[in-house]
């Protein structure tokens, strides 16, 4: 009994099956990977994630994932997502990219702080509009300069 993945789209999407029967699919949306066999849904943050929970998979030449060699960072403060469109508000001074090639979303590149009505809370990359419309502090390039600023400010 062979279980192999079957590329569709390449490096995007493959079908996975033993032998001629389809027991799921699997695909790569630029963050993670999701396998659904029908009865569930798992979603990995990597190629080896994957393979350590599914080890029996074979995977063919032409099946091959490319690891994520892009650097998810825009001007040197990090982001969530591999990012498109890189920008940098000189007024405000925000690094800002968008999740894919024709968003139109504004990210915020970086660790924030963002006061709501119950108080300041930590923000990995958020939105453009949330930073607009609500006091924040940042970016910090790392979490821990952002978790001492929050300890500051909730004080």
């Amino acid at each position: 009994m062979t279980i192999k993945a079957k590329p569709i789209l390449q490096n995007r999407f493959w079908i996975v099956e033993d032998e001629t029967t389809k027991i799921g699919t699997l695909s790569w949306d630029d963050e993670r990977y999701m396998f659904t066999d029908g009865a569930e849904t798992c979603f990995f943050n990597n190629k080896r994630e994957l393979d350590t929970r599914f080890p029996f998979i074979m995977w063919g030449e032409d099946a091959t994932i490319k690891e994520e060699t892009t650097p998810k960072e825009v001007y040197g403060f990090p982001t969530s997502v591999t990012p498109y469109n890189n920008m940098y508000d000189v007024k405000r001074k925000l690094p800002l990219f968008t999740k894919s090639e024709h968003s139109k979303s504004l990210y915020c590149a970086g660790y924030y702080i963002v006061r709501f009505d119950k108080g300041w809370v930590k923000s990995f990359c958020p939105k453009l509009i949330t930073v607009e419309r609500y006091d924040t502090k940042g970016p910090y390039t790392t979490e821990f300069e952002m978790k001492q600023e929050l300890a500051r400010a909730s004080n």
